[in-house]
């Protein structure tokens, strides 16, 4: 019998290649229909393999979900960058390839991104969703994320709402 291994771990420099797919697959299928075509194929294209390099050594941490060698997604995280809120911790992004969705990683991902954050001393946690994303929405609110705080992102042209999640 063969064993799977699911692993979250730091991103290395070499990961940059797949988090760079993993990242692209991740925002397509998220938002397409929410964020206007031209401004999300420029956000993606922005971020290439080099980009991801750059981001594999800081100052954001970068957590890889590995499955058998395979960036199945990723999460950023950090100091919170709303100054006005108490919480002292953010966890930037968490995405996960369409394909791994509803397994459970993107759960596993959430868990070791908190339990990192506490780790470093943070007290409170807010995670930004926007409020057109339904899935990322009830994702937050099923970990016990309750949408306090609301803000707007430029898109182009348009403007879209999104939410703050905290966890104290």
């Amino acid at each position: 019998m063969k064993t799977l291994s699911i692993d979250v771990r730091h991103a290395d420099p070499q990961d940059a290649r797949a988090i760079s797919e993993a990242h692209r697959a991740a925002w397509r299928h998220t938002y397409s229909g929410i964020i206007p075509h031209q401004p999300l194929t420029n956000m993606i294209e922005r971020r290439g393999e080099t980009w991801w390099r750059k981001a594999t050594r800081g100052p954001a941490t970068l957590l890889v979900a590995d499955v058998a060698g395979m960036i199945a997604g990723y999460a950023t995280l950090g100091l919170n960058r709303a100054r006005g809120l108490p919480q002292e911790g953010e966890i930037y992004e968490l995405y996960l390839r369409p394909e791994y969705q509803g397994i459970g990683l993107g759960t596993l991902l959430f868990g070791e991104s908190r339990r990192l954050l506490k780790s470093l001393g943070c007290e409170g946690m807010v995670v930004w969703c926007l409020e057109d994303s339904e899935q990322g929405e009830r994702f937050l609110r099923s970990r016990g994320g309750v949408d306090l705080v609301e803000g707007t992102e430029d898109f182009g042209d348009k403007k879209l709402k999104k939410l703050g999640f905290i966890w104290n």
